[in-house]
């Protein structure tokens, strides 16, 4: 019966779309054609093929010449694996590897917290925050150069010293810094975290912008104090940004050249000579560039390696 009643409406939408037939589907590459694709396609494959020659094109030449003996003079020879296998067997690897490590859980430990203490801290200042912000990221405009320069002789080992002279003043005795195989490495580490840390405090104090006020105001009304608020909210609410810049800060610390390049030029002993800096040996003292671009390729991959463990383990914590 329902049928019956439904037919003349079903017929009378049958004629309306004998009458009004549904346009076939038009060529895709017509339209394309018409859109401009061939521009567009004139325009990007210029810009593609300069990014492909600037930034993989090195890459590919850096694969290649890490399996080649080559001094950038002679013709290169091809030696395969031969570069691999002298840098793993070369005993200064392990002290630079442990080098670089030590740098790099010394910067973690005292260097990536300061940076969110100090953006905290100004983020709290409602008036005039904006003085200690510059405060915070002069030393990111000081060149690397001349920061590492002026504290060289701010380390200066005798009692004319500046540190020592502010130790001797409270009765310590002058401090050996650069020229001890125990303090040289912290004393670079102090260094490096003056000069790199007024950037994480910028992105931090950017990150906390986008912390609701009503979270504070309602963990003020609940009689949190500050320090669970920073805890609880605070860190909770920038944990993403936080990882980010603690994956950052590893990959960098893992590539440590300039300072005790400029510092101690890998002593004293060989203590603070880095992968980098063995990377630079190899190259510029020894001649051997096959032997340095097999050193950074094996220090890349050791990277990717540590960037996609690292992804998986935070993943869910960062999205959580």
């Amino acid at each position: 019966m329902v049928i019956r009643e439904q037919a003349p409406a079903i017929r009378k939408a049958a004629s309306r779309a004998a009458e009004h037939p549904v346009p076939r589907r038009r060529n895709r590459f017509v339209t394309w054609y018409r859109q401009g694709g061939p521009v567009v396609v004139l325009f990007a494959v210029p810009i593609v093929l300069i990014f492909l020659y600037f930034s993989w094109g090195p890459i590919v030449s850096g694969l290649l010449m890490s399996l080649q003996k080559t001094n950038l003079v002679d013709p290169a020879q091809w030696v395969g694996i031969d570069n691999f296998t002298y840098v793993l067997a070369d005993p200064q690897l392990g002290q630079a590897t442990l080098n670089t490590l030590y740098f790099t859980l010394l910067a973690i430990v005292f260097g990536f917290p300061l940076p969110i203490f100090l953006a905290v801290f100004m983020a709290e200042l409602k008036g005039r925050s904006w003085i200690y912000t510059t405060l915070a990221y002069l030393p990111v405009i000081v060149p690397p150069v001349v920061s590492i320069l002026l504290w060289k002789v701010f380390y200066d080992s005798s009692a004319d010293g500046l540190f020592n002279s502010i130790l001797g003043a409270v009765g310590i005795p002058p401090q050996p810094w650069l020229d001890s195989t125990v303090t040289a490495m912290p004393s670079i580490v102090l260094e490096a975290t003056w000069a790199a840390s007024g950037t994480a405090v910028i992105i931090y104090l950017a990150a906390l912008t986008s912390v609701r006020a009503e979270l504070y105001e309602a963990a003020e009304l609940d009689g949190a104090g500050i320090w669970s608020r920073v805890w609880h909210i605070t860190l909770t609410q920038i944990r993403g940004i936080i990882l980010v810049m603690l994956l950052l800060q590893i990959i960098g610390t893992m590539q440590l050249f300039t300072e005790p390049y400029l510092f101690t030029g890998g002593g004293p002993q060989g203590a603070t000579t880095t992968i980098l800096l063995l990377i630079y040996n190899y190259a510029f003292v020894n001649g051997d560039y096959g032997a340095a671009t097999a050193l950074s390729v094996l220090l890349a991959a050791g990277l990717c390696v540590l960037s996609a463990v690292y992804q998986l383990a935070t993943r869910k914590w960062s999205t959580d």
